[in-house]
């Protein structure tokens, strides 16, 4: 338990099957005081059974693995821990592949040549329930997410702040504080507004939204 005062640290774990790559990882991240890495895998099984086991605040999922493709497995990740985000790691990143881990409901998509500051910035806004991709797909994603067909669905004015303030890239704790919610009424409004839109993601309801005149 963390003392009086203090912040507790993001529990990760980490899904990468490149050796190399996982152990700099982990020595990277024990000098990160507010980053606890509880777990670490090398396979989309193996990764389910320790994220259900830690019920972590970030997964990091690796794209290829022996046994599947991460952004395929993603989904499972989530029904294993509804509340962790996954943070998707690969090679080299395309809007296709950015759009893919929005439609599973992942909350971002980095490459491994990135700066390992970038990750620590991504794992910290990801856990306050922001996402975090790499610069310039995001708005390809978004574009290709409003393209869809789709029927307005009927918000409350409530629900049309929220999504109003996610839009903004306003995280969950920002939310709570502007409306004077609850941060878990807010997380409770969220998961109402992706029921409706029939959406898996922030970012797709966001893209929904603009589409459909129902956020400016």
């Amino acid at each position: 338990m963390p003392e009086p005062g203090t912040t507790r640290p993001l529990r990760v774990v980490l899904v990468e099957d490149h050796s190399m790559v996982a152990e700099a990882l982990e020595i990277a991240f024990a000098d990160v005081p507010d980053i606890n890495l509880v777990a670490s895998a090398q396979s989309v099984e193996s990764g389910l059974a320790v994220t259900r086991a830690h019920r972590p605040d970030v997964v990091v999922l690796d794209r290829r693995l022996p046994d599947g493709d991460g952004i395929d497995a993603l989904p499972r990740f989530r029904e294993q821990s509804p509340h962790s985000q996954v943070l998707v790691l690969t090679g080299e990143a395309t809007t296709n592949m950015a759009a893919r881990v929005v439609a599973a409901g992942g909350a971002g998509l980095l490459v491994k040549t990135g700066l390992f500051t970038d990750l620590v910035a991504a794992l910290r806004r990801v856990a306050a329930g922001s996402s975090a991709f790499e610069p310039g797909l995001l708005a390809g994603v978004l574009d290709r997410l409003a393209s869809r067909d789709s029927a307005e669905p009927m918000l409350t004015a409530r629900e049309r702040q929220v999504l109003a303030l996610i839009a903004e890239g306003a995280a969950t704790e920002r939310i709570a504080a502007e409306l004077n919610l609850a941060k878990n009424t807010v997380r409770n409004h969220i998961q109402r507004i992706l029921g409706k839109l029939n959406v898996h993601s922030k970012l797709e309801a966001v893209a929904f939204a603009r589409r459909n005149g129902l956020i400016d």
